[in-house]
């Protein structure tokens, strides 16, 4: 990436790279995208309150998040197609995470094979967590085997996405003609026929396959994995998931790319932490790209976030080195924020670095 500094010429990069339907599938959002845009002026309404002439000697970015050591609290967030931006696809994205020991959760729309991906970064020495993700198809024995497939290739979880029964309506894509090109698709689910359309039945009969709790239970059960549920926002539905039993929960509203108008996630990050008093790890993706975002996250109740479109513009501007360094330059980023704040630990985070009074 010649001459980028930050993630604007990142982003910048990327869409003089990209053909502009490509473009407009990876950066839009639903309907006038006011979620899309919403993520990100969250985050930026936060003001920082740092505290000064605190002890900084031995400080470092460890943490500890279902039963492993992290070296920094970024993870790759999922996201299908990655061939549309590089010809490695997913594992060179995952490889370039393992490298900054970053985690990796894996799209179950994923361009290369799940035990690909993990053949690359499984054995990588201090990489983070290798988890995977999937939408739940309606047909049990798909489901289970793909999670006997994720656990056999060497993944240590699974994330069930919740808030995506349907597709949101992306105008942005659709302006600009964005179809699938030949020769690229979700190796786990293009194989697979089409739902039935029934005319006249809500979103065409597709929310007749929906998830449900039930669903979420009969998962659990079957995955053999910790299981955690991507796109709650609301109090009462993490409440119910603690209930069940699940590992942990990650704050997402789709990154604004289903339901337009909704929540932005740094609003909803505290009231789910509030409502689980600790009980939970949370963690958190939608319109993450600073390390000040990271250490908000953090304050606000996040045991780690999930980077999504910022690090998919560094992958698509100049392949795995890009993307590492984007990773790295997250990290010193949020290292910088924690020595300025008077952090040693991320433990030593909490919301009175934030400034209560806005």
């Amino acid at each position: 990436m010649s001459h980028a500094i930050g993630p604007d010429d990142i982003e910048a990069q990327a869409r003089a790279r990209l053909p502009e339907p490509v473009w407009s599938w990876l950066s839009g959002g639903a309907a006038d995208e006011f979620s899309l845009r919403g993520n990100r002026s969250a985050w930026e309404a936060l003001a920082l309150w740092p505290s000064v002439l605190r002890p900084l000697r031995g400080a470092h970015t460890r943490s500890m998040l279902l039963g492993r050591e992290l070296a920094t609290p970024l993870l790759l967030a999922p996201a299908a197609y990655q061939r549309l931006l590089h010809p490695l696809g997913e594992a060179g994205s995952a490889l370039a995470a393992a490298t900054q020991g970053a985690g990796v959760v894996l799209s179950g729309m994923t361009s290369v094979a799940l035990e690909e991906v993990a053949r690359h970064v499984r054995d990588e020495p201090g990489r983070g967590p290798l988890w995977f993700q999937l939408y739940l198809s309606g047909d049990r024995g798909f489901d289970r085997a793909l999670v006997d497939r994720a656990r056999a290739a060497g993944f240590e979880a699974i994330v069930l996405t919740v808030d995506a029964p349907v597709q949101g309506p992306r105008e942005r894509e659709r302006r600009a003609g964005f179809r699938i090109p030949a020769g690229i698709a979700a190796v786990h689910y293009d194989d697979r026929p089409a739902p039935a359309v029934s005319p006249g039945a809500l979103c065409g009969g597709l929310v007749e396959h929906a998830p449900t709790w039930d669903d979420v239970a009969w998962l659990r059960d079957a995955a053999g994995l910790p299981l955690l549920l991507k796109g709650v926002l609301r109090a009462d539905d993490a409440r119910r998931a603690r209930a069940l039993g699940v590992a942990g929960l990650i704050v997402s509203n789709h990154g604004g790319r289903t339901l337009d108008t909704v929540t932005p996630t740094a609003v909803a990050l505290p009231r789910i932490a509030d409502a689980l008093g600790g009980t939970l790890p949370l963690l958190v993706d939608g319109g993450i790209r600073r390390g000040t975002d990271v250490l908000k996250a953090l304050a606000l109740g996040a045991s780690a976030v999930l980077v999504g479109r910022s690090a998919l513009f560094a992958y698509a501007a100049g392949g795995p080195q890009a993307l590492a360094q984007a990773l790295r330059r997250l990290r010193d980023e949020l290292e910088i924020a924690l020595a300025l704040c008077g952090c040693a630990r991320l433990e030593e985070v909490s919301r009175t670095l934030l400034d209560a009074s806005q």
